[in-house]
């Protein structure tokens, strides 16, 4: 009898559950797209706000380590205000914040509203994926898992084209102001079409707020460090102290979070091998989506000379390969295991991603063409597989606190893969200059191809100015595309090297049955 009824009420709210997560999923690809708009349209709000060019960067930064402070207290938050509360509230706060932005007049003003947004943005994230096992039966996990992460990866690829497009037709206010109709109907629909349920309160009052600060301060060190490292050096004295200081800040709310009997965030779900594989692909899949992301418009703006809009337009290919690949995700995630699609997701991607190593000055939307489509094709099956793989066993109550974890690792892997990238750019770039001049040097005709030096060019050399600024010109910018090149080639080799943990995500009882029917096999 309790089934039936359960059953009932379950069927009856379905058209209410669906439209109160297609709300929270619009709450999120506003969060996610902002990051990827503004990125795009810095030099003009820096020309609009009187911004010295050291300062530019934390526009960003700013927004980012809010954002990866929030992600893993969403399970806190999802239990003290509910998970209904939990988005309306977060939505509401960034639409507001999204319109204090575009209000500010200096650079002050403008950072204190994009650390709000990245908070409140930064809890939209974690808390739809829980919605995705929290409102749905097991066999629509797959179909709302695939809606979410078409959303959550389809962001970053549509940003450039968005935020070159608004920064080319409209001024830079709209880059902020376009959240807010979006933000404003999805806390509406959400309020009254999500799941009722008391707050409590009670929890807030025991909030830890030492482990509070630790995290925060391990976490902001960590993401100011990596990013400051490329240009200053991994073994400067500012990213040394800050790494330093994240390492010190990070074990001691780990210690403090284990010991609690009310943990801020429960780590101990790290236990889980399923979880903690799971958290370890989202953290390469972060490297590998935010670094081609990041790959290819640094490219195609430096050796092509394309405008955002320009860039935009190209990088449309992979979202749109990924929005029709998703269905298939959808059948195939339901009818083989999580762990083979896993492999054949990051192996495609891999792929994908080594394909990009064989740029050269004249690579533009054709030669692009191709390893996007590849990676669009893979995308759907790094990111379905992988959060069932993580999410669906657990207990409902872990739900929030994993899905936090498993969502803070992709973005931190973003943060660690930007650097990783700029620190080969800056550190490689240099070294093939070199080379290159010194096979100019040597006359190695090889060298005048590559470079698509002008004979005349080559003939004037090293006594005419002009002809050596122009060589230089052409080295500076050939040293560029082969560090690019060693970037998108050490990415693949990372994104495919993590797949052997796979075979860590089996469980004991798993383990148990292969080992029983390899000895039968034997026998």
């Amino acid at each position: 009898m309790e089934t039936a009824v359960n059953h009932q009420a379950s069927h009856s709210t379905t058209i209410a559950t669906w439209t109160g997560f297609t709300a929270m999923c619009l709450g999120m690809f506003m969060a996610i797209l902002d990051v990827q708009v503004v990125a795009t349209s810095l030099p003009t709000i820096q020309q609009a706000l009187p911004i010295a060019q050291e300062q530019m960067s934390w526009i960003q930064t700013a927004y980012l380590i809010a954002e990866i402070i929030s992600i893993p207290l969403a399970g806190l938050l999802t239990r003290t205000l509910t998970m209904r509360w939990l988005f309306v509230i977060a939505v509401s706060v960034f639409t507001l914040a999204s319109i204090g932005c575009a209000a500010s007049h200096n650079f002050s003003s403008l950072i204190f509203w994009r650390v709000v947004q990245g908070f409140s943005g930064g809890t939209v994230i974690p808390a739809v994926f829980s919605a995705v096992f929290l409102l749905f039966p097991y066999r629509l996990h797959s179909i709302a898992t695939t809606i979410a992460g078409v959303v959550a990866v389809l962001a970053p690829t549509v940003g450039p084209i968005v935020g070159g497009w608004i920064t080319e037709t409209f001024s830079w206010h709209w880059l902020f102001l376009i959240n807010v109709f979006p933000g404003i109907l999805a806390a509406l629909v959400a309020t009254f079409s999500l799941p009722r349920e008391r707050p409590n309160f009670d929890l807030a009052r025991h909030l830890d707020v030492l482990s509070l600060g630790l995290m925060a301060c391990s976490l902001a060190a960590l993401e100011i460090g990596i990013k400051e490292a490329p240009q200053r050096s991994w073994a400067s004295p500012l990213v040394d102290a800050l790494l330093a200081l994240s390492f010190l800040t990070g074990m001691a709310f780990v210690t403090r979070t284990i010991r609690s009997p009310r943990p801020l965030v429960d780590l101990r779900l790290f236990s889980d091998r399923k979880l903690a594989v799971g958290c370890l692909l989202s953290f390469v899949l972060g490297i590998g989506l935010f670094g081609s992301v990041y790959l290819m418009p640094v490219f195609l703006a430096y050796a092509r000379g394309h405008s955002a809009l320009e860039v935009g337009k190209i990088m449309l290919v992979t979202g749109v390969v990924q929005f029709a690949t998703a269905p298939v995700a959808v059948v195939l995630a339901q009818r083989f295991d999580t762990r083979r699609l896993t492999a054949v997701g990051f192996l495609l991607f891999g792929c994908g991603l080594g394909m990009s190593y064989f740029q050269t000055v004249t690579t533009d939307f054709d030669e692009m063409f191709w390893p996007q489509v590849v990676r669009g094709l893979a995308i759907m099956f790094c990111v379905l597989p992988p959060t069932r793989l993580a999410l669906e066993h657990l207990p409902k109550a872990d739900i929030p606190d994993a899905s936090g974890l498993f969502n803070m690792m992709r973005n931190l892997g973003g943060a660690v893969g930007i650097a990783i990238i700029d620190t080969i750019i800056y550190t490689r770039a240099p070294i093939y200059a070199h080379r290159l001049t010194d096979r100019l040097a040597a006359g190695d005709l090889d060298a005048v191809r590559i470079l698509a030096i002008p004979l005349g060019v080559v003939d004037r050399l090293p006594f005419d100015p002009k002809a050596q600024a122009l060589v230089a010109t052409l080295v500076e910018k050939q040293a560029f595309i082969n560090a690019v090149n060693d970037a998108w080639a050490l990415v693949a080799i990372i994104t495919v090297a993590v797949l052997i943990t796979l075979r860590l995500a089996r469980s004991p009882l798993e383990r148990a049955i292969i080992s029983a029917r390899k000895d039968r096999a034997i026998l």
